[in-house]
């Protein structure tokens, strides 16, 4: 994170992020049938009518396919950039597979290019790995986590957010959600380190 010499009130607080460093890649690269365009609104309903104001103008989107199921299992994957989307607070890590396949995934804190990622139940316990909930040791930060199996990621999803995987019992993993409530969460769900 990028501080300022506090000339000003206002500076004297102001963190940015350094883009260029934590980004890779070319950002224009964008591969066909991973992206989309996406329309907007305008504040205006099915009707045409206007039902929320003030919005409107501002740059055109290109809408990243991001791949939240990872059902990619048993595929060890390369990271081959780290990207800016403009539709979420996180970064988006575009991956090549070893079968040649490219997805967009949630990037995690300090991923970079040519890191190696894992969907596998007998993965390595690393970050950018993804294990079921019943595999991970208690007291370990995950983001990306299922609610239900099967069902793709829901918690946790924005940047710098995790939840905290504080007990397994009986069938079900407890996660400590960053408003501190306890969550159950069936253990066969899948998540990312």
């Amino acid at each position: 994170m990028k501080s300022f010499r506090p000339t000003t009130p206002s500076r004297r607080h102001t963190v940015l992020t350094p883009y260029k460093e934590l980004l890779s890649g070319d950002l224009k690269e964008k591969p066909k049938g991973l992206v989309r365009g996406k329309r907007k609104s305008g504040g205006r309903n099915n009707q045409g009518r206007i039902t929320m104001r003030h919005i409107g103008g501002g740059n055109k989107t290109l809408l990243r396919i991001v791949d939240f199921n990872l059902n990619k299992k048993e595929v060890p994957g390369r990271v081959e950039s780290v990207q800016y989307d403009p539709e979420r607070s996180a970064f988006v890590a575009l991956v090549v597979y070893k079968d040649g396949e490219r997805r967009f995934i949630v990037a995690h804190k300090g991923q970079k290019a040519g890191d190696i990622v894992v969907t596998s139940e007998t993965a390595q316990v690393a970050s950018g790995n993804r294990l079921p909930l019943k595999k991970i040791p208690v007291g370990t930060f995950v983001y990306n986590v299922e609610i239900h199996p099967g069902g793709g990621g829901k918690i946790a999803r924005s940047a710098g957010n995790f939840v905290e995987v504080v007990a397994n019992d009986l069938g079900y993993a407890f996660l400590k959600m960053p408003s501190g409530e306890v969550r159950r969460v069936p253990e066969t769900c899948w998540q990312r380190l």
